[in-house]
């Protein structure tokens, strides 16, 4: 093979090394899911005391919001990460306590507690934290309650009140949690430093500003309520976007599509490595 060759071959391969390392990464994965694995795998984070999860109630003028907050297992550091979880519609209300659905669970389990030391904070919203209308290319886009606005207070108090690194401030939410997680990057993208967002529908509004976002979505193809062509139009229009990961479960649909993450790190791994 001639010196000139391997010199050209070389430059192209850096090239699409290169490529590659600045391009958004959006992978499929064909798992499924049957009955015993769903049912056990709920009951796992179900059978959790939620005790370390403390009860609290945020006020700000006519916005009351009722929440629970996790401290870190090790006060080890001066600054720690804080993560909100938002709920899905099914957890609408204001015991304080039906909004800790598996997905803000998984922060109980032992060696989740143990080795990524942060608070967590799971509100819980009396109404709709986001309702949905549809776009002109009939896609459905989703749009914040004042109360969902209201989190934003509430995140100042936290600041406040705790240890918390400005830095290091994550959103999770699943379905209508997701779509607020997403109304809340859009509404105050600097405020934030990673979104994980499953099954939700998108927020387009502010688009320019979270070229740059740490963003992960997931998504089930099979998901007719919060219909995966929401995903793949905000991935799509995040194209210049070299943070944001897309994971298709093409064998999934909208109640099954968190399973694959509840028992696993994969999501507090990937917030941490992220930072503001």
């Amino acid at each position: 093979m001639n010196r000139k060759f391997i010199v050209q071959f070389s430059i192209l391969l850096t090239g699409l090394i290169s490529i590659n390392s600045y391009a958004q990464i959006h992978t499929a994965n064909d798992k499924t899911i049957d009955s015993t694995e769903f049912s056990g795998t709920r009951k796992i984070l179900n059978d959790l005391s939620v005790d370390k999860f403390q009860k609290k109630t945020f006020r700000n003028g006519s916005t009351t919001i009722p929440y629970r907050i996790l401290t870190p297992k090790n006060s080890t550091a001066k600054k720690y990460p804080l993560v909100i979880t938002f709920h899905n519609s099914t957890r609408i209300g204001n015991d304080n306590e039906h909004q800790l659905e598996p997905l803000a669970r998984i922060w109980l389990r032992e060696n989740i507690y143990s080795n990524f030391n942060c608070f967590v904070v799971a509100p819980q919203f009396k109404e709709r934290s986001s309702s949905y209308q549809q776009e002109n290319a009939g896609v459905l886009t989703s749009v914040p309650s004042d109360d969902a606005r209201g989190i934003l207070k509430l995140i100042e108090e936290i600041e406040s009140t705790y240890p918390i690194d400005k830095n290091k401030i994550y959103l999770v939410g699943y379905s209508m949690g997701a779509s607020t997680a997403q109304n809340l990057l859009n509404i105050n993208p600097d405020k934030f430093a990673a979104l994980v967002s499953i099954a939700g529908v998108p927020d387009f509004s502010n688009l320019e500003k979270l070229k740059n976002k740490n963003i992960w979505l997931i998504h089930g193809e099979k998901d007719i309520e919060n219909p995966y062509i929401g995903s793949t139009e905000l991935y799509t229009r995040l194209g210049k976007n070299k943070n944001l990961v897309f994971t298709t479960f093409n064998n999934l649909e909208h109640n099954n599509i968190v399973i694959p993450y509840l028992l696993s790190d994969e999501i507090p791994k990937w917030l941490f490595k992220t930072s503001r």
